[in-house]
């Protein structure tokens, strides 16, 4: 029991079997999440231990980290406006986080600083590098991210094989025996002509000896065929049998037809004895006798088909039975040809078939039967009628061994056939477990089926057929049967089989002296079905090597037959089908249904759990049994159990719940029947009240699902539904922290559509749940926005004529938008106002009319579409693309059509026209690309309204892409009525950076350094292809778009019960070849921390001026990354293209486009995931986010996930784009930019969880975060302020510190995330300062980047330099500050030079001398790699990238 109740939990990224589980504590915005297994499988959060890996031999002094339950220190405000941090404020508890987020080398638990050496730590953090027990729990922990399955399938199901069906166990042609004639010619007292007897020889019939009563013929003939009855009754009770004891020809040609005539379609037994008759002609005729016994008769087999017709089933018990087999085949192929001929000539005529047909047959062709005395002479007969008295014989007159029992004392064995717990029960049950096992390893999966589980009677003659081959072989015969099975009387099983009949012998002599009158005797039970649960239990544990089914399986069967057996046999049994949808099938397969079905009338408490374990796995693989769990109310097992009040022997009770959610849902599914008999108050109300348990996202998954299902298509449940109020609460999901119950509340709302009758009331319901769930469209998931788009489809269906008057309103609206823009003679730059063009009353294009849907939910409904139809992510896109094109073709064919035309044929002019005007062909520059592509004026004068997109409502046929001037305009500024009409004149206020309390600084101060860099030629610039997301599908075009959208989201979810739950997946199986390579790589990063870590004082020593390399990137690079481990340096250009190189052999791997809209460029990208198989991410300008798969790999490259990060990003004149910061070790996304706020993205649930007031006006320029705690995020702003932030803090007190000792555009901030800890921001001035979080003032200041002309690392600089970028080593300490004067400047972090760097690039690309610097042009980008002494960097209008190393680190290099 404990086995399934305690299952071990299955985590989809734990790489080695011991892990802890941990708990998650996110924001206090989002509920608690629990450690259990259905968890971690689906929020995506992994733990992974690293006890496998061997320890280092000498172990590396590690960089700080920090104590368990430490707050930062205590910051002293600067001003009256920072708040401070008292003292006991409360501390969350402390995550486990990345190895290498954090810390880079594996501490000895001994090993102490040198007291030589400065170890001090910034910020406080000395104290906690001594906490070893939380250095151990940083090392030994990793967590991985966006790895999930439905990061792996973007909640698609799986593509299901046309030509499978689910439901094929069953038997749909299910045939039964319904008579049975019982021939016997035996005319006892003659012997045929051809038949030659030894003497003695074999007398028994039917084990009655006709001998002794010679002269009472026909009694002795009715006795025989009684017994035969008997026997044949002990197989199958239900036929109805018929006797003809020696028949004649006429007799045995009437029967025959009436048997046809009384069983219409099924199947007919024709047993035949012919012992007193000539053998089977060579043509395969049989004999009978005439009316007066004289003469034998041939009856033929041609004949013999015609009388009894199909299906039936013969058995020949006779010599030479191998005839019949041979020819039988053959008449049935001239009958079928004949039958061809008839229709031909009619086709409407009716004919019998003879195809259908099963033959058992006693011996071959020239074989004649066994004449043993100590054997019946009917022993083929008793083979399969009485297989338990012939086993018993058999034994004994082969066993070598001396016996005390007799042939006679072998009736004697007490108990019944049906008595399974008496001996001779339990024989049976053993032979009948034996020969299903037998056949079920060597027979084809459709024999098996057809003649083990179609018919009872079939099923039983061909068990026992299979003993009949091993004792006739023993005697001579080579017993025969169509469909012929292969050689089964070898089978290893036989001698379980011997076994137990010995054991039973064995107990024989005191059971008989027992019954006599002696010392009564207990019967020790076989151990045999002990035994064969043992050996399945050791298949389980192998783990099915290669889906091989296990040999037991029928004998698992059998032992749900016995209630000793029955807990534990369940208990295998649910561990096989959690294997997987194979295992599910082979189960049902061999028959496990009836025994399930049966088993849920049983109240046995313990039973309980199990069942609806097997049960939800059989539903995830055939959801088509909810006709037979209506049958005796099945369904009302699990409707019990999910039941708050409902109690389970099994501590994980709400897994178990979910479970029994899950069936119900299946059951409702499409079956009005069961949602009929499911629909009540209680079970709505126990749904809801699951929604509260925080502990399992499963059970809140599968109880929205389960409302979903039962309310599909059915008004009824939906009134109860809203009785309960579960519209509502479904709504309230809306934030729950698991993207996979977001979806599933989405799902049920969609199915809360569609009451036949539109009432206000309806109405009203459906739009207070449309404007609720409205805020999900800025979902971090695709899943959840693409289920959103579900529901938005057929809310615009529903209300359609509403959403044509949004969109016709829409139209119109963009079209005064555009037309406001269009002519540069509107703009005033002495008053910076735009004055609207005024339309002429009664004109063609007067719009002046009362808009009615501005108030309305459908018009902010059709907005969200507009922007969806834009969403980063393709499929979203695709299928909001789908909904807009719907409405605007409905629009068109509607009477608003005469005039929704011409609109859009002016707008799609008037954007033609914006975007000639934005880039004249030949005019001259007067403007400069701003960091995120968008031109800015030159020097002061104010900006003009940015330009919308170029798009098109009319291209390839009505394929329209969706503006976001008109979707933008209304959701920035509100859709009031007042909005309807705009203000006639648009003022453009100017805006200073640090508010009313800071003086006027110059303009250029406030702005990012590479404002003025030229733009990539457009001509030069090749566009890459970029990536899908797996199993993308893109829309036709030319199909009409449908409504509504289809969700395949049931289906997906579905598939987590069809999936492996009580074991690790494959890749975390130890010896796979997924887990060694997981292994290879944590030795590998094992190997590159313990090289690289001692070099960090040779770092801070020496120059860094050799060169590794250089490569040509083919465009400028604005971005660079290196992978911690990997050799991959990532460089991002000044479009939306992205490589990864190879920068130590300097090969590119993949080059691929972000996908960026016109306008903007990549500002971020980062490696995360670096322990073990990384994912790239990538920030735009624009707002979004993206995550890649296979980066390095151009076929294999995939997008994971992509999202809109900043949903209110609004581009200013003084741009900073995105810009982010990844903590690996909680799983956070910081997001920052052109807006007020930082946004906090949390990567397992997939939803904003904090907004942290950014408190100033500028544009925040750079993000760091404390890699210990993760709690402590430090900001820069473009006017030069950089804020500290405390993210446990209440909003009011998340600021602790605030300084202003720069003056200018805040380059970058960086925390480290080893070494010293050091906090360094730049300046594009050139300063570079130093900070403590616990000083009010600078720990130092190094000017990187001088002025007047000198550059600080003795090179020289143009006056008026300005740093274009700051990068700091994550462990050594230095830094590296970027030029305007092509430098790239090396400093220790004392501020002591080290080194001048110049790019370079190769003569044949100058057509100069071999180097040849371009000393003209500023540093376009530089990153160091995380550990290793390396530094990259490229400058401005030169695609090439130059590595360079520090001195003296060639061995250590040469190591790794």
């Amino acid at each position: 029991m404990l086995a399934l109740a305690q299952p071990t939990p299955r985590h989809p990224h734990q790489y080695y079997p011991d892990s802890e589980n941990v708990r998650q504590y996110f924001s206090a915005e989002i509920r608690q999440l629990s450690p259990e297994r259905s968890l971690k499988a689906t929020i995506g959060q992994s733990t992974v231990r690293r006890s496998s890996l061997q320890p280092i031999e000498k172990p590396i002094r590690r960089s700080a980290s920090t104590v368990t339950g430490r707050s930062i220190p205590n910051l002293a405000p600067d001003d009256d406006t920072t708040p401070t941090i008292k003292g006991d404020v409360a501390q969350p508890r402390a995550l486990l986080r990345s190895n290498t987020d954090i810390v880079t080398r594996r501490p000895s638990l001994t090993e102490r600083p040198d007291p030589t050496e400065e170890w001090e730590m910034r910020h406080g953090y000395d104290e906690q590098y001594n906490s070893t027990q939380y250095l151990e729990q940083l090392s030994s922990t990793f967590f991985m991210y966006y790895t999930d399955k439905r990061h792996e399938t973007g909640g698609k199901p799986r593509q299901q094989d046309p030509d499978y069906n689910p439901s094929e166990w069953r038997m749909r042609d299910r045939l039964k025996t319904v008579s049975a004639a019982l021939i016997m010619c035996l005319n006892i007292g003659v012997d045929p002509p051809d038949v030659v007897k030894t003497n003695p020889s074999a007398k028994l019939e039917c084990w009655i000896d006709p001998t002794p009563i010679i002269g009472t013929n026909s009694k002795t003939m009715e006795q025989i065929g009684k017994k035969l009855q008997e026997q044949y009754e002990g197989l199958s009770i239900r036929v109805r049998y018929k006797q003809y004891l020696d028949p004649s020809v006429e007799e045995t040609q009437k029967f025959c037809k009436s048997l046809r005539r009384n069983a219409k379609d099924e199947r007919i037994l024709f047993h035949y004895n012919g012992h007193g008759v000539p053998m089977p002609t060579p043509s395969g005729e049989i004999w009978v006798f005439n009316r007066t016994y004289t003469q034998y008769i041939p009856v033929s087999l041609y004949d013999l088909q015609i009388w009894l017709g199909a299906p039936s089933l013969y058995v020949f018990d006779c010599s030479n039975a191998g005839n019949i087999i041979a020819n039988f085949d053959r008449f049935v192929e001239k009958h079928e040809e004949e039958n061809a001929e008839a229709r031909k000539k009619d086709p409407n005529l009716q004919l019998p078939t003879h195809g259908d047909n099963i033959q058992l047959a006693a011996c071959g062709k020239t074989e004649s039967l066994p004449t043993n005395p100590n054997l019946p002479a009917d022993l083929f007969t008793c083979c399969l009628t009485t297989p338990i008295d012939i086993s018993l014989r058999f034994f004994l007159l082969n066993n070598p061994l001396p016996c005390e029992v007799s042939l006679r004392d072998v009736t004697r064995i007490p108990g019944r056939l049906a008595e399974r717990r008496s001996p001779l029960g339990e024989l049976n049950w053993i032979f009948t477990a034996i020969t299903d096992t037998i056949a079920w390893n060597l027979l084809p999966r459709a024999t098996f089926k057809k003649l083990f589980r179609q018919d009872l009677m079939v099923a039983a003659l061909f068990r026992n057929f299979l003993l009949s081959e091993r004792i006739m072989r023993a005697n001579g015969c080579h017993p025969m049967s169509v469909p012929s099975l292969p050689e089964t009387h070898r089978h290893p099983l036989w001698q379980a089989w011997d076994l137990t009949i010995e054991m039973v012998l064995a107990q024989l002599p005191a059971m008989i002296a027992a019954e006599d009158g002696g010392p009564s005797y207990e019967y020790v039970h076989s151990e045999f079905f002990t035994d064969q649960l043992t050996a399945f239990e050791v298949y389980l544990a192998q783990g099915a090597p290669n889906q091989e089914a296990p040999s037991q399986l029928p004998i698992v069967l059998q032992v749900l037959l016995s209630q000793v057996h029955r807990l534990r046999a369940l208990i295998l049994l649910s561990r096989f089908l959690d294997m997987g949808a194979w295992a599910v099938n082979l189960a049902l397969t061999i028959g496990i249904f009836p025994y399930v079905l049966k088993l849920l009338q049983s109240a046995a408490f313990e039973l309980k759990p199990v069942m609806i374990f097997i049960w939800a796995r059989i539903l995830a693989v055939d959801g088509a049994c909810q006709a037979d769990l209506i049958k005796d109310n099945g369904y009302q097992y699990f409707l019990t159990m999910l039941s708050p009040s409902a109690q389970l022997p099994v501590p994980n009770q709400s897994e178990h719940r979910a479970m029994s959610a899950f069936i119900i849902a299946m059951f409702c599914r499409g079956f009005r029947q069961g949602q009929t008999v499911c629909l009540s108050p209680e079970l709505i109300e126990t749904c809801i009240g699951h929604f509260q348990d925080a502990e399992n996202p499963l059970l809140r998954q599968w109880s929205c699902l389960c409302i979903s299902m039962l309310w599909a298509d059915f008004p009824e449940a939906k009134w109860v539904g809203i009785r309960c109020q579960a519209h509502q609460k479904l709504c309230e999901m809306a934030i729950d922290p698991v993207p996979e119950v977001r979806a599933a509340a989405l799902h049920a709302l969609n199915n809360f559509l569609g009451i036949p009758d539109l009432t206000a009331q309806v109405a009203h319901y459906e739009e207070c749940v449309a404007s609720t769930i409205m805020i999900m469209t800025n979902d971090g998931n695709s899943m959840v926005r693409r289920e959103l788009l579900v529901f938005f489809s057929t809310f615009v269906k529903r209300y359609q004529n509403k959403f044509l008057v949004a969109a016709f309103e829409q139209l119109v609206e963009e079209k005064e938008f555009l037309v406001d823009a269009d002519v540069q003679s509107h703009w005033n730059p002495q008053h910076g106002s735009l004055s609207r063009r005024s339309s002429k009353p009664g004109s063609d294009d007067d719009t002046d009319f009362q808009r009615v849907s501005n108030d309305s939910v459908q018009g902010t409904v059709w907005m969200h579409l507009l922007i969806l139809s834009i969403d980063p992510h393709p499929e979203v896109a695709q299928d909001a693309k789908v909904i807009v094109d719907y409405i605007h073709e409905a629009v068109l064919a509607s009477p608003l059509g005469s005039r929704a035309q011409p609109l859009m044929n002016d707008i799609v002019r008037l954007s033609r026209r914006a975007a000639a005007a934005k880039n004249p062909p030949s005019a001259s520059r007067q403007t400069s690309a701003a960091p995120n592509g968008r031109r800015t004026p030159m020097s002061g004068s104010p900006a003009p309204p940015a330009l919308p997109k170029n798009e098109s409502y009319l291209s390839a046929g009505m394929r329209r892409t969706a503006s976001m001037a008109a979707a933008m305009k209304r959701l920035t500024f509100g859709s009031s009525g007042e909005e309807s009409q705009p203000p006639q004149t648009i003022h453009v206020t100017q805006h200073y950076p640090g508010g009313p309390k800071r003086s006027r600084v110059p303009e250029e101060w406030s702005r990012p350094p590479d404002i003025h860099d030229p733009e990539s030629k457009p001509k030069a610039y090749i566009k890459a292809k970029a990536p899908k997301p797996r199993g993308f599908q893109k829309y036709d075009p030319s199909s009409a778009p449908a409504l509504p959208l289809k969700s395949g989201f049931f289906d997906w979810s579905i598939e987590y019960f069809g999936e492996p739950q009580m074991r690790p997946n494959e890749p975390d199986e130890p010896g796979s070849d997924d887990y060694n390579k997981k292994l290879w790589r944590r030795s590998r990063n094992e190997k590159v921390l313990n090289c690289t870590q001692p070099l960090k004082g040779v770092a801070g020593t020496s120059r860094w001026d050799e060169p590794v390399g250089y490569f040509n990137n083919g465009s400028q690079p604005t971005k660079m990354c290196f992978h911690q481990f990997e050799d991959h340096l990532a460089i991002a250009d000044d479009r939306d293209s992205i490589c990864i190189w190879d920068w130590t052999n300097h090969t590119r791997l993949c080059r691929f486009s972000n996908g960026n809209p016109p306008g903007s460029r990549i500002n971020e990208a980062r490696f995360i995931n670096e322990d073990d198989s990384a994912l790239l991410m990538t920030g735009s300008s624009d707002g979004i986010v993206k995550i890649f798969r296979n980066y390095e790999s151009e076929k294999s490259i995939e997008l994971v996930s992509s999202f809109r990060a900043l949903t209110d990003h609004v581009p200013s004149t003084k741009n900073a784009g995105l810009v982010l910061d990844w903590q690996q070790g909680q799983g956070k996304l910081l997001v920052a930019g052109d807006v007020k706020a930082i946004k906090v993205w949390n990567a397992a649930t997939e939803i904003c969880t904090n907004n942290i007031t950014a408190r100033s006006n500028s544009p925040i320029t750079s993000l760091t975060h404390d890699a210990v705690e993760g709690s402590t995020l430090v900001a820069g702003y473009g006017d030069g302020a950089i804020r500290v932030f405390d993210q446990r803090l209440k909003p009011s007190t998340e600021m602790v510190r605030v300084w202003r000792k720069h003056n200018q555009w805040i380059t970058n901030v960086h925390m480290q995330r080893g070494g010293f800890r050091e906090l360094v921001s730049g300046c594009r001035d050139g300063e570079v300062k130093l900070w403590d979080l616990r000083w009010k003032d600078e720990v130092r200041t190094i000017r990187a980047v001088e002025t007047d002309g000198t550059a600080a690392g003795g090179g020289s600089a143009t006056r008026g330099g300005v740093m274009r970028g700051l990068s700091v080593h994550e462990h050594a300490p230095v830094f590296a500050a970027g030029s305007s004067s092509h430098t790239l400047n090396v400093f220790h972090t004392n501020g002591t030079p080290l080194s001048t760097l110049s790019p370079t690039i190769p003569s044949s690309y100058t057509g100069t001398h071999l180097l040849q610097s371009h000393r003209h042009t500023p540093m376009a980008s530089a990153a160091f790699h995380p550990h290793r002494m390396v530094i990259a960097g490229g400058a401005v209008g030169s695609g090439w990238i130059n590595v360079w190393r520090c001195k003296g680190v060639e061995g250590a290099e040469e190591k790794i």
